[in-house]
């Protein structure tokens, strides 16, 4: 056992001992301490739940084949998003459900983008990725937004609209995002299999040294099942201590789902997209970020919208306009960045900052 902890890289080592916070975060909720704290607690807790789910799916997609590997990891991709958005949405907390939307798209792009095109800008002088695969990740990425921008130019075209109406396209538009993002996937595994075949090997390659460690398929498998059960535990505290958080902390709802939730729930994919930046992967880092970005508007969003109305928690995709707008900025940079396929340190200090002025406008917006 003291053998094989020895051979885990550091990162590893820091997410396993991060575990410590799950239980932590249990005492806490019991004890009803100071709401701040049990937050605090519960989103520190996320990280390594989220970390061995991700590890676990990739053990189980390198036994089961390219094809299902890349349902499997096209499917369990965003899982932590998907169970606190789910947990949020059956406590009633649509709005923070939308805004952790919002927030995990915008953080992906430029946060996690950002980050690794710095931090690999610093390292090399100029970075290059394929521009094929960046180019159809952006224009997907475009139709998202015009997805999201309908709603609200129905309601700005309308009188006395009713909610209804909303609510009944946004589960057709769901449905239609839904049918796109499979045949993103029949374009991927299928017939244009041979774009991201060159991405699929240098992930092989970088992720040797971690695949040793993996054990047998089933204990994958348990690894799976019992850190997705308690997640759902852990985000229904992170759920329950949010609400309380609002009332009493004073930040706002829009803030605490655009900014908090998302770093909490994605910081394994930062460290991840920053670390192939580092070993000049940026074909992967590229396409971890804006796959992650497409996986949350093409997938999570769309069942979100689907199990919100079979819950009786109807939730639409008539965003906040100021969030649309975050999502607009976001797109449109990263697309102006990744169409050459070309980058540098400048690039990824653009993103940052961009982020870094979206992040201070969510915390002022009343």
């Amino acid at each position: 056992m003291t053998i094989a902890f020895r051979q885990l890289s550091t990162k590893n080592k820091v997410l396993l001992g991060m575990l410590v916070f799950v239980p932590l975060t249990f005492i806490a909720a019991w004890y009803d301490v100071y709401p701040l704290l049990t937050f605090g607690l519960a989103g520190l807790a996320i990280v390594p739940l989220a970390a061995l789910i991700a590890e676990s799916t990739e053990a189980i997609a390198a036994v089961a084949g390219p094809s299902i590997g890349g349902l499997l990891n096209a499917t369990f991709g965003n899982a932590t998003e998907m169970i606190i958005a789910i947990v949020a949405l059956q406590a009633g907390l649509v709005e923070v459900v939308k805004a952790s939307i919002t927030g995990t798209i915008v953080a992906n792009l430029l946060l996690a983008l950002g980050v690794a095109i710095f931090l690999g800008g610093l390292r090399t002088k100029e970075q290059r990725f394929q521009p094929t695969v960046a180019r159809l990740n952006a224009s997907s990425l475009n139709l998202a937004l015009v997805v999201l921008l309908t709603p609200t130019a129905i309601d700005a075209t309308s009188s006395g609209l009713e909610v209804s109406t909303i609510n009944q396209f946004s589960a057709v538009a769901a449905l239609l995002l839904l049918a796109f993002y499979l045949l993103t996937l029949l374009f991927s595994m299928k017939t244009h299999r041979d774009l991201y075949e060159l991405q699929a090997t240098e992930l092989d390659e970088t992720l040797v040294p971690e695949t040793h460690a993996h054990g047998p398929i089933w204990q994958q498998v348990a690894i799976l099942l019992g850190c997705t059960i308690v997640l759902v535990f852990v985000s229904e505290v992170l759920v329950s201590s949010l609400e309380q958080v609002i009332a009493t902390v004073g930040l706002t709802s829009l803030f605490t789902g655009v900014i908090l939730i998302p770093i909490f729930g994605g910081v394994v994919e930062y460290i991840t997209t920053a670390t192939f930046a580092l070993k000049n992967k940026m074909d992967l880092a590229v396409a971890v970020a804006m796959g992650s970005s497409l996986q949350i508007a093409m997938f999570v969003a769309p069942i979100l919208v689907l199990v919100g109305q079979l819950m009786g928690q109807p939730m639409n995709l008539e965003f906040n306009p100021f969030e649309v707008l975050a999502i607009a900025i976001a797109v449109l940079i990263t697309n102006s960045i990744s169409s050459d396929g070309r980058s540098n340190w400048l690039e990824g200090a653009l993103l940052l900052t961009t982020y870094a002025v979206l992040g201070a406008a969510f915390f002022f917006h009343p």
